[in-house]
């Protein structure tokens, strides 16, 4: 957290409802007279929108080595243009997707290191890292039956993909208990987000 603001995080598979429950933070914080700030990771800045595109759309192949420095790339340009503005204003920033995407994603679905993956992003970011970190956990296919657009590269990339993706998740929960706040995606929605204001009224006191 810098400043006055508060900076926090959604994680998840594709299809747990991080973006709903982004929004529905928002909500409640400019219910009360905060600025609230949501954005999303990779494509948070015009940057980041070309970065996305290439991540996630494009049809050439991406060496892991390279699909690693898009998104700290993505990251960086994220946090210094966005971010780190708005917690200086006071603002709550929400972002759909940090950090620790990339270390379940890339160190633990494509099976580069953590410590490669962390320390380019740490790097990147200044450091920074959000005060709480919302995990919407589900089973993969039970999310993946969620999704109602087409299939990006990431989110086509297998079953055993995913189920490591969400494995690395879960230990990233367990290893961090103090930032990681862990939810069970499959609850109704209303519950999820009475639960998550209520912590995040908490964090500001």
């Amino acid at each position: 957290m810098t400043g006055q603001g508060l900076f926090v995080s959604f994680e998840g598979v594709d299809g747990a409802g991080k973006t709903t429950q982004a929004n529905r933070l928002a909500d409640y914080w400019r219910a009360r007279g905060r600025e609230a700030v949501v954005t999303r990771e990779p494509g948070g800045t015009s940057l980041g929108v070309e970065i996305r595109r290439l991540l996630l759309h494009g049809d050439e192949p991406i060496a892991a080595r390279a699909e690693a420095l898009l998104f700290a790339a993505d990251r960086a340009q994220h946090v210094a243009e966005m971010i780190r503005p708005a917690l200086e204003r006071g603002a709550i920033v929400i972002t759909d997707r940090y950090l620790d995407s990339s270390l379940a994603y890339q160190a633990g679905g494509r099976e580069l290191t953590s410590d490669e993956i962390r320390g380019l992003s740490m790097w990147a970011t200044g450091g920074l890292l959000p005060r709480r970190t919302y995990l919407l956990d589900i089973d993969p296919a039970c999310a993946h039956r969620r999704l109602t657009h087409a299939e990006d590269r990431i989110e086509s990339a297998g079953d055993d993909f995913q189920r490591r993706t969400r494995r690395a998740f879960l230990d990233l929960a367990e290893r961090d208990p103090e930032r990681f706040l862990v939810l069970d995606a499959s609850a109704p929605a209303d519950d999820i987000a009475q639960t998550i204001c209520q912590d995040s009224a908490n964090l500001v006191g």
